[in-house]
């Protein structure tokens, strides 16, 4: 499931994303713009920066600005920096797997299922850049999900 720390990050990099190049917003306007509490978001912005995916400058005139092109970064990228491995069960993760305690890896259905579920998951948000989010209309996610 998506965090919330997830979805406000996603929707503070979309914010940013529909800004002019070059163009910085301070915490208090992304937060005010997207109903997003001000402290969450600091910490959320800290950590996408600490990620790469955005720069900041203090002061008067700083804030905050994606620190490559938005076409450049792909939506997954972001989810996985804020809330971790997309893999529901953590032997279902590929990078981050821990076998359970309680079943044999090799013969585990719920295993199974969930590794089709992490590679669904998978398929939608590394699909996507964060341009093509913000340019998202729904029409387009339709005919997407119905190729899928």
């Amino acid at each position: 499931m998506l965090t919330k720390k997830g979805k406000y990050g996603l929707k503070a990099a979309v914010h940013l994303a529909r800004l002019l190049p070059g163009e910085s917003n301070q915490v208090a306007e992304i937060a005010d713009a997207n109903q997003i509490p001000k402290k969450f978001l600091d910490v959320i912005l800290g950590e996408l920066r600490n990620a790469g995916f955005l720069s900041s400058k203090k002061g008067k005139a700083g804030g905050y600005k994606l620190a490559k092109p938005a076409e450049d970064i792909v939506v997954g990228d972001i989810i996985r920096a804020l809330d971790g491995p997309l893999a529901p069960i953590p032997c279902a993760s590929r990078n981050s797997f821990v076998p359970c305690e309680d079943c044999d890896v090799e013969q585990c259905e719920v295993r199974r299922i969930m590794v089709k579920v992490r590679d669904a998951m998978g398929t939608v948000l590394d699909t996507f850049s964060l341009a093509e989010m913000r340019d998202l209309r729904q029409d387009k996610l339709s005919a997407f999900v119905d190729y899928i």
